[in-house]
């Protein structure tokens, strides 16, 4: 992740879903964007010369991974919807589930990693005001919903089988009204992107421009990071685990009620069954044992789905948050430039 660098410039932070651009705001509003200034360079920059350079073999890497993570996130949400269209059974809410969390992947690609790509190659933002706004705004709504669609679709599992009555009112109804609540919230979310986000001078007087944030020193970062931090992350997270908590914990209960009477009975039976009575109460045990085993097999698979679920969700973004947090939290961060 590249940062902000340059002599005298404030200590960079990294801002989830850019290469990190920000700097403190200065007393009376401090310099603003000059499009006369920055459409007159080339490069957004004197001559077409930057004088706040990079590491051009870190960026080297970056466009290598930026361009690999947008490859497998196109073709694999891609492969995802073509399959679930291609399903010949009637699609179910956990296809429509599904197929919006795709679409939301598909955010995050086109309009996450794929402007960060560009970025990278250009090293500066080349574009005007609105569009660095626009750019930053979708680069954290494709986060956030990405984040809330996994989670409605975990709160309908968790309806589907801690409250089955309730799937009988309008199940469908419900599964649009969750997700359409999830891509407006994200909207919500991540609209303060416009206020953050502008067209600046690295250095006041350089005429070197870029997609900067703006923020109150010293707590702006830190207030910001945190927001983000807790509305990506640490929430769904929460939700997700007391969802699946509460629904291996129903599953459970349900395997441990039916198992008991189903063991008496059958104990019961054998004993009848040695009477002379025994054939026709024998053959009635068979649904009582097969329902024990189907319900088994569900537990099993909620509990491995829950590991995995949460477990990838967690690993994939707890090293890129960590850092974020521990960026501005902590003044001796070691990964900071100048």
């Amino acid at each position: 992740m590249r940062l902000a660098g340059g002599a005298g410039s404030p200590r960079a932070a990294p801002s989830p879903g850019n290469d990190s651009r920000w700097r403190a705001a200065e007393p009376g509003g401090g310099s603003s964007p000059s499009p006369e200034a920055w459409s007159g360079s080339p490069n957004g920059s004197l001559g077409g010369w930057d004088p706040f350079g990079r590491d051009e073999e870190l960026a080297k890497l970056e466009i290598a991974v930026l361009a690999v993570t947008f490859a497998v996130a196109v073709v694999g949400n891609g492969s995802v919807l073509l399959a679930l269209r291609r399903t010949p059974r009637k699609a179910s809410r956990m296809h429509l589930f599904i197929r919006h969390l795709s679409l939301a992947d598909l955010v995050v690609a086109f309009f996450q990693v794929l402007p960060q790509l560009c970025w990278e190659v250009t090293h500066r933002f080349h574009g005007p005001d609105g569009l660095c706004r626009v750019v930053k705004h979708l680069q954290v709504f494709g986060m956030f919903a990405s984040a809330y669609m996994l989670v409605a679709m975990t709160a309908d599992r968790y309806i589907a089988v801690c409250h089955p009555l309730k799937t009988l009112q309008q199940p469908t109804k419900r599964s649009y009204g969750m997700i359409a609540a999830a891509w407006a919230l994200s909207l919500l979310l991540s609209t303060p992107q416009y206020f953050i986000f502008s067209l600046s001078e690295v250095e006041r007087g350089s005429q070197v421009y870029d997609c900067w944030a703006h923020f109150i020193m010293p707590w702006g970062p830190r207030a910001y990071i945190t927001w983000i931090t807790g509305g990506i992350f640490v929430a769904p997270v929460l939700i997700l685990v007391t969802c699946y908590g509460f629904i291996c914990y129903h599953i459970w209960r349900n395997v441990r009620g039916k198992t008991r009477p189903g063991e008496a009975v059958a104990a019961g039976g054998g004993r009848r069954a040695g009477g002379g009575g025994g054939p026709r109460r024998g053959l009635l045990l068979a649904p009582c044992v097969s329902s024990v085993k189907t319900i088994s097999r569900a537990k099993i698979r909620t509990v491995k789905m829950t590991f995995v679920i949460v477990s990838a969700y967690v690993v994939c973004w707890a090293p890129f948050f960590t850092i974020q947090m521990w960026s501005v939290w902590d003044q001796r961060f070691p990964w900071v430039g100048r």
